[in-house]
């Protein structure tokens, strides 16, 4: 009875797997939408009666909720480069041009793809199974959203046939379709909540919600487009790469084409523009990519893009409208940034209601005032900008402010080419909500449980004058927020006890100082040992320092010099913050004084670990290989830094060499 049971529940996952892909891949429906649901239910029926053949690949995980407490990251196995844009199609010719001399061929063949407006994801898959689901976070790191990825009808659990490798990264595209834009506003409207801005806001939005239940809702969409790290299969083209998805039962877009040259890309760009507005989604332009895989890697990246990929932007839309009035905004950095207030138009489909200014030295080439009739840019789905007025009206023109807006505090220019003014009062009002959420991320002071709304709420209820008002907050205090019952606000009052035994470099991170990340923070930590030593440093102090430029250091200076920033300290001290660096010993080894570099994945060690272990030995751990990089560090899997080092003749060690110098072998 049970095998019968189990082949039962199988033969009902692969009938619903064969026809998500006839569906979603094929666009060729054999069953309707109920006779599919009826599917679904009956297999859901089984595995509740019979638990023990659930797995997590099933198609029924997508109508079954789950409530996350927060993002883990998650490293990708290859780099998630973005790409370099053209404007015009002799800026695209100028990228083709220099495709064919570097790569020293006659012609090239390329795929050409719609620019889908949605979010980027990468979807890792083991064996044909779906392992592991990532944004495309800072290129190296994302947000794990697996469980949400899941509920994405069009992504394969499972990939289909037996030639699936034994490793690969899917990635592409997450996105709404505009009518479920509309459907998810409208809906919005009608219980009160905030509008999305627009069909990517609103994909970004959901992919990253906390309840995965809410996210099967929100019918998101997908188009895979780009291969990263994969093993076990050997792919010779991007065209190769997309009929193999499609055979995998992934969806790519069915508007990618091939294109012998670049007379034949321009053609098609210029067709697929003239259609956009026809398309059920949103796209911002086209994406060209070299055709064949060898030259792809011949021609390599740059840091941040492929040179063998670029992306075609549709020209922007535009409209006319008057401003109504010109605002300052106070960011987190203190960054006074000038906005218009415009009289509502539409734009892209879009209800357009403000435009950025950027800084006060765009006003005054503008020449905008209040009351003027301006022309409005809208360049994909970016914030709206001022071209140009069309017509003066009577306002006067706004003038740069000598302080600042919310709190009157001093409003400087750290140079006199430097176009941003800036409020320098760390306790300004208009910062304290972000630069809390700052002092309060797992990097920095690692508070658990001081999220947004906390954050929100203790500010607005004027709980705490500065980031290290956090540390006076008391049960009392915690009592009064929404949601708020003993045991959540005694976690919170445990969570902000133990921060204050963190390592000063993450006080110091959590500062918020201009220009300070956390390899500066720890830099300056180890070097200064304490807190006043570092308020009290010079400016040419800092400038020793050879991670420490001379904006840094400025900016360092100006932040101590202000009586606020004083006030903090004396209170981070009086409520038993540590202000100090526990000294640690420097050995001497082979990386002493190195500047040394790693890919791939360490099985001894995280990556922060092993760059730790570099700085504990008087070395320098560093993000780019350069002519100055002393060591390359290779684990598994290594990226393109590996053949940059080769190609550099930089020295390439693996992880037991490693480890031998660490010990001084």
């Amino acid at each position: 009875m049970s095998g019968q049971i189990a082949r039962q529940i199988e033969e009902l996952r692969n009938q619903l797997r064969e026809h998500d892909y006839l569906y979603y891949v094929l666009s060729q429906p054999k069953i309707s939408d109920k006779e599919y649901d009826d599917l679904l239910r009956r297999l859901l029926e089984l595995e509740n009666r019979y638990p023990q053949y659930r797995t997590d690949d099933s198609p029924t995980v997508r109508v079954s909720g789950g409530i996350l407490e927060g993002f883990k990251t998650v490293e990708h196995r290859q780099k998630m480069l973005s790409l370099d844009n053209t404007y015009s199609f002799d800026e695209l010719r100028d990228w083709e041009s220099r495709v064919r001399k570097v790569s020293g061929a006659g012609e090239v063949e390329y795929v050409v793809e719609p620019k889908i407006d949605g979010l980027s994801a990468n979807l890792g898959y083991r064996d044909g199974k779906l392992e592991v689901g990532a944004t495309r976070g800072d290129g190296e790191k994302g947000e794990d959203v697996t469980l949400n990825v899941k509920k994405i009808r069009p992504i394969p659990l499972v990939l289909r046939g037996r030639d699936v490798p034994a490793y690969i990264e899917i990635r592409g595209e997450v996105y709404m379709e505009r009518d479920d834009f509309e459907r998810l506003n409208r809906q919005r409207q009608k219980q009160g909540e905030v509008l999305f801005a627009n069909p990517r806001n609103a994909a970004s939005g959901s992919l990253k919600l906390l309840d995965s239940a809410l996210v099967a809702q929100r019918n998101l969409n997908f188009f895979a487009h780009s291969l990263g790290y994969h093993e076990g299969v050997d792919i010779k083209s991007q065209w190769d790469y997309l009929q193999r998805l499609r055979g995998w039962g992934v969806r790519v877009n069915p508007l990618s084409r091939v294109c012998r040259d670049i007379k034949a890309v321009i053609d098609y760009c210029a067709s697929i523009q003239e259609r956009r507005d026809t398309l059920t989604y949103e796209i911002d332009g086209m994406v060209v990519k070299v055709n064949d895989m060898r030259r792809q890697q011949a021609l390599g990246s740059t840091a941040k893009s492929p040179r063998w990929a670029v992306a075609y932007k549709f020209p922007a839309r535009q409209a006319t409208t008057q401003v109504l009035k010109i605002r300052l905004n106070v960011g987190r950095t203190g960054v006074i940034t000038p906005s218009a207030e415009l009289k509502p138009v539409e734009c892209s489909g879009v209800t357009i209601k403000a435009a950025t200014l950027h800084n006060f030295d765009e006003i005054e080439r503008l020449g905008v005032r209040e009351g003027d009739r301006v022309l409005i840019e809208r360049a994909g789905d970016v914030i709206p900008k001022i071209v140009k007025v069309v017509e003066h009206g009577s306002g006067r023109a706004p003038q740069v402010p000598r302080t600042c807006p919310v709190c009157k505090g001093r409003v400087v220019k750290e140079k006199e080419q430097d176009v941003a003014c800036r409020c320098i009062n760390p306790s300004c009002p208009a910062q304290l909500a972000r630069g809390l959420l700052h002092f309060a991320s797992r990097q920095a002071m690692n508070i658990e449980g001081m999220g947004e709304s906390v954050v929100e709420q203790i500010v607005s209820l004027h709980m705490v004058k500065s980031i290290a008002g956090v540390f006076g907050l008391t049960s009392q205090d915690l009592s009064r927020l929404e949601l708020f019952k003993e045991k959540k606000t005694g976690n919170l009052l445990s969570a902000i006890e133990k921060s204050k035994s963190a390592p000063l470099s993450r006080l110091i991170y959590g500062l918020g100082i201009r220009h300070v990340g956390e390899k500066a923070a720890m830099v300056l930590a180890r070097r200064f040992g304490t807190l006043g030593a570092l308020a009290s440093a010079r400016t040419q102090d800092l400038e020793s320092i050879p991670e420490i430029g001379p904006v840094i250091a400025g900016s360092i200076v100006d932040f101590f010099s202000q009586p606020q920033t004083r006030e903090i300290i004396r209170e981070l001290k009086q409520y038993g913050v540590n202000l100090s660096e526990a000294r640690v010993k420097t050995r001497v080894n082979g990386f002493t004084g190195k500047k040394v570099v790693f890919t791939g994945e360490l099985s001894g060690f995280t990556r922060a670990q092993a760059e730790e272990q570099v700085r504990a030995s008087g070395g320098y751990a560093v993000s780019n290989v350069s002519k100055e990089t002393d060591y390359v560090v290779a684990g598994e899997h290594p990226g393109s830094k590996a053949q940059k080092a080769r190609d550099m003749g930089i020295t390439i060690i693996d992880e037991k060499q490693f480890v031998h110098m660490l010990e001084g072998a």
